[in-house]
């Protein structure tokens, strides 16, 4: 099997994404609901003003992972800090290299945005993952992550 070219997402690309988004939150045995999501992303990646910035992992004519970050920043650090919130690559290509390329492509991108420090979660459970990521050189913080949607704010 050919290793994936590892390069910026394209406008063509979304629709595949989104199906990639989809086949993450099913690994991680989350909900997910693809309606209206390829627009909004599409939006977010292809403004005047990005927010999202996107790579993806092609093999052949198909999207087989993507890496999804955004910017943000630190009051602990008074700094800037690119948050990668997603890095998925379908089984069938892991252990290749494609995903330290997708990491080096984020942490170009931190560089060209000037932040100081890409930060990322992953499952407890994901010890594939961990493992991954220490081999690169991250450290890891235990913390619980909370989510509130906005429409429990209101109520």
């Amino acid at each position: 099997m050919p290793k994936p070219l590892v390069r910026v997402a394209q406008p063509g690309d979304i629709d595949e994404v989104v199906k990639q988004c989809a086949q993450h939150a099913l690994f991680e045995k989350a909900k997910f609901s693809p309606q209206g999501k390829a627009n909004r992303v599409h939006g977010a990646l292809f403004s005047s003003l990005p927010r999202l910035w996107c790579f993806v992992a092609e093999a052949g004519s198909s999207i087989v992972g993507y890496a999804a970050c955004t910017k943000d920043y630190s009051t602990w650090r008074a700094a800037d800090y690119l948050h990668m919130d997603c890095l998925y690559l379908d089984p069938a290509y892991r252990n290749c290299g494609t995903g330290t390329e997708m990491m080096q492509m984020v942490a170009q991108q931190a560089d060209a945005l000037e932040c100081t420090a890409v930060e990322w979660q992953t499952p407890a459970w994901n010890a594939n993952a961990a493992r991954f990521y220490q081999k690169l050189g991250a450290t890891s913080s235990a913390k619980v992550r909370f989510c509130w949607d906005r429409r429990k704010l209101i109520s």
